[in-house]
């Protein structure tokens, strides 16, 4: 009996110290922590040491630590870049985004640079003419191009009565004779072209001094011819002969001195005896852009003037 209850008294300690035992947290014990510390303390040690003696220890770490370093940043790499991953695909993205729009801009250059580089060779050569030719011009641009009213060869430039202009003005670029104003408005004007069939422009032969009447055959391009039809009939013009305008009284509708083409052919008439010339035009009526419109000089206009001598008002 005496056995028995001491049987059962150690049994009911053991259960109790079970229980505490699973109450007690679980950890490394006191020896185990001291002992990294002092692992980590010695490995601080022997990195700052340069004693050869220590050097084979530490060589010995470094090739163990060293793999799991490695590994680690490997592993840690895809993480940690992230943020820098977002920073540098936002600022390729506005890079991209700024070179594309360059591209165009420079896309769009090239497109125009033929187109920008002729208005201005002849913006210059308008400039020329007016010196050559000792008249005012006030510069236009050819904006529309179809017939007008009973005529079927005109333009519309874009000046009018504010730019100082009339009718019955001629119209010239840098290669010669365009034609005259056949009416305006306060911003616009429409010219009649001289290659038009119901023109008629006085003409003289540049070599002989003789005098004639231009018709237009309404052709453009590289079929625009005028016929010319000289009051003395027994003068026969050459090929290659230069013909400008006769000039008209106070210089309405045409100036004297114009070039307007030169001789490619000549026609006899044998039943009455008169020569008919045909003139190839020196302006090419199929790609009018500047134009100039002959005025007074001094004229008030509400844009730059080219003035006789080739300055600008």
């Amino acid at each position: 009996m005496a056995l028995d209850g001491l049987d059962q008294r150690r049994s009911r300690e053991r259960r109790w110290r079970s229980a505490s035992d699973l109450e007690r947290p679980r950890g490394p014990r006191r020896s185990v922590a001291v002992a990294l510390v002092l692992a980590c303390v010695t490995l601080m040690t022997l990195d700052q040491q340069t004693d050869p003696v220590v050097e084979p220890a530490r060589r010995a770490l470094g090739e163990v630590i060293g793999p799991v370093e490695v590994g680690a940043s490997a592993l840690l790499r895809p993480f940690v870049s992230i943020p820098d991953w977002f920073r540098s695909h936002g600022d390729l993205r506005g890079e991209i985004d700024a070179l594309e729009a360059e591209n165009a801009r420079l896309r769009s250059q090239v497109s125009t640079a033929d187109y920008d580089r002729n208005r201005l060779a002849e913006y210059d050569g308008l400039t020329r003419a007016a010196s050559d030719l000792g008249y005012a011009l006030v510069p236009a641009r050819v904006v529309g191009l179809g017939p007008s009213q009973s005529f079927s060869a005109t333009v519309t430039i874009d000046a009018g009565s504010e730019a100082g202009l009339r009718a019955d003005m001629t119209v010239v670029n840098n290669d010669g004779l365009v034609g005259r104003v056949l009416r305006v408005t306060r911003t616009t004007a429409t010219v009649l072209l001289a290659i038009d069939p119901e023109s008629v422009v006085g003409g003289r032969i540049g070599s002989s001094m003789e005098i004639g009447f231009l018709h237009g055959r309404g052709a453009l391009g590289d079929e625009a011819r005028l016929d010319l039809e000289l009051l003395d009939e027994a003068v026969v013009p050459g090929s290659g002969d230069a013909v400008v305008t006769w000039g008209s009284r106070n210089g309405a509708p045409y100036v004297s001195g114009i070039p307007v083409g030169e001789v490619t052919a000549v026609f006899s008439n044998v039943r009455d005896s008169s020569q008919r010339a045909v003139v190839r035009p020196y302006v090419d009526f199929a790609s009018l852009d500047v134009v100039g419109v002959v005025v007074p000089s001094g004229s008030e206009s509400d844009r730059a003037v080219i003035e006789a001598d080739g300055s600008m008002r």
